[in-house]
């Protein structure tokens, strides 16, 4: 009988893959350890796990999914590559308070998308997707979300959200420009704007804008 519970889908994955223990499996899906008991406990594995882990290890995602169809299937795999297009996502973090130093490009997995609906927001080779950290683009963004970054996109629109370096610093806010100025808005007004001028704006790129986020609900 096919199942869709957690213990069902973790042997699954523990036979097409090399995860063997829950800790594996964090540090692969870039987790806590209590975010997998806490799915464990609820049953439903949540589908951004499923699809994500499907990709990164070429496995049918409904067979991973509820055992239903074979592991690997190349008419899955075919149908795949037609009409989706994966994006990866980066180490880097984007900081959405006072500035994250974590700034490594490294990649740690792929996420798959429609190749219609990605192509309608830019092309898919200048994207990539990064997770937010900090809480002073809350309501808009909150720590946690995943966001969609199209790095072609770097002239400043009014109103706009952007991912911004600042020397070591990377931070997501809107961004104002102003004549010899650079203004950073945060929509939590617990934050005051962020001005930079001067010698400062040749520390300052823009690393592209943000065009989708993610949220995942406990």
């Amino acid at each position: 009988m096919q199942t869709k519970d957690f213990d069902s889908f973790f042997e699954r994955l523990r036979e097409q893959t090399d995860i063997s223990t829950q800790a594996q499996l964090a540090r692969e899906l870039g987790v806590g350890r209590a975010a997998v008991s806490l799915v464990k406990k609820k049953g439903a594995v949540p589908p951004r796990w499923i699809l994500d882990l499907s990709v990164r290890y070429n496995i049918d995602s409904t067979w991973l999914e509820s055992g239903l169809g074979l592991p690997h299937s190349e008419e899955s795999a075919e149908a795949f590559a037609e009409d989706f297009t994966r994006v990866p996502k980066v180490a880097a973090r984007l900081s959405a308070g006072g500035g994250s130093f974590e700034t490594g490009g490294e990649i740690e997995g792929y996420y798959a998308f429609h190749k219609n609906w990605i192509s309608s927001k830019g092309n898919p080779a200048n994207m990539v997707l990064m997770e937010v950290y900090g809480n002073s683009m809350e309501p808009e963004l909150k720590a946690g979300d995943i966001v969609l970054l199209d790095q072609s996109k770097q002239s400043i629109l009014a109103g706009g959200i952007y991912a911004i370096g600042v020397e070591d610093t990377v931070m997501v806010k809107r961004v104002e420009k102003r004549p010899g100025q650079v203004v950073l808005h945060s929509d939590n007004t617990d934050y005051s704007p962020i001005f930079l001028g001067g010698d400062e704006l040749e520390n300052v790129r823009v690393l592209g804008q943000v065009v989708w986020a993610s949220r995942e609900y406990q």
